[in-house]
């Protein structure tokens, strides 16, 4: 199994919808194209004061793809396919369990799958997108939030300041950035540390020319979408994105090779009335999975049974 982490809770579905199709033998993970992980903590949504419940929502996500996406699509679509690799179990502390999600993270690398984590807060992203920093070499990356994420106390609030501050990462680009919820202080850090902010795109086209040139990552916090569409998350945005917009990025994320690793944060269940944001969330990790079934297959790709992810907690 993949260090730190347990089964992820299976939903009843049947054999005409997309979740019959995920892999959840580690053994047979090699015919995959990505692996899920979930990360069911909001510890650092707590730290920042936002509304807790984020911990639920790789189970809710995942219970959503059981209702929601078909396993063979019409218009000539694919997905790519994908293994499950459980959930990471949290740590005694915030940094024991940023440790853990590396460690599993590194494991799915070391499989030669593309990640995909389900979250959980958004300092998560910070120990995901270390593991591809440290071995695919990531130095940049694009978000779609409201917020910069940029502080310096530990919470939800701190993942991209980690990232240039640990990680050497020095080009980020946000999509969704609203002044009215972010400080000056926090604007000028990010400005002064390689910090762009996109215009939105509304085409795939356009979303793929906003990604960085180099190795990156693409993080989606579910707050940048309008609370219209995206009721249940960690931060309620008045004024967001379109589902649709965001999903352009995802899909030109997934068609990209230079997207190493890919995540959705911040989603909410115990704010979410009829499950709206969980579709949502399916939705966006679908449009992923559509856009990676497009991208060129690695040379080769093979399991490695000494690496870590052959290793137990």
């Amino acid at each position: 199994m993949i260090p730190f982490t347990q089964p992820a809770e299976l939903h009843a579905t049947t054999p005409s919808r997309f979740a019959s199709t995920i892999v959840r033998d580690l053994s047979a993970a090699h015919a995959c194209r990505a692996a899920i992980l979930g990360l069911p903590d909001d510890t650092g949504v707590r730290l920042n004061g936002g509304r807790p419940g984020a911990a639920l929502a790789p189970r809710a996500i995942r219970a959503a793809l059981a209702t929601y996406g078909v396993a063979e699509p019409a218009g000539g679509m694919s997905f790519a396919r994908v293994f499950d690799a459980g959930d990471v179990i949290p740590g005694a502390s915030i940094d024991e369990t940023h440790d853990r999600v590396t460690r599993a993270t590194e494991a799915i690398l070391d499989l030669g799958l593309v990640p995909i984590a389900l979250g959980g807060g958004h300092d998560l992203t910070f120990p995901f997108v270390r593991a591809a920093c440290r071995h695919l070499g990531v130095r940049a990356g694009l978000y779609t939030d409201a917020h910069l994420d940029v502080r310096a106390e530990p919470g939800s609030g701190m993942p991209f300041r980690r990232l240039i501050e640990d990680c050497g990462v020095n080009d980020l680009r946000i999509v969704g950035f609203r002044f009215f919820v972010n400080s000056r202080e926090h604007f000028d850090y990010f400005k002064t540390h390689g910090g762009r902010v996109i215009k939105p795109a509304s085409t795939i086209a356009q979303a793929a020319a906003h990604l960085p040139s180099g190795p990156a990552f693409v993080s989606i916090d579910l707050d940048a979408i309008d609370s219209s569409q995206a009721p249940g998350v960690s931060a309620l945005n008045p004024s967001g994105l379109t589902v649709d917009q965001v999903a352009s990025y995802a899909h030109a994320a997934g068609a990209s090779p230079r997207i190493k690793c890919f995540d959705i944060m911040e989603h909410c269940p115990p704010h979410d009335e009829q499950g709206r944001t969980a579709r949502v969330a399916a939705y966006i990790l679908l449009r992923f999975l559509a856009g990676l079934s497009e991208r060129s297959m690695p040379s080769a790709i093979s399991p490695n049974p000494s690496s870590s992810a052959a290793q137990k907690p």
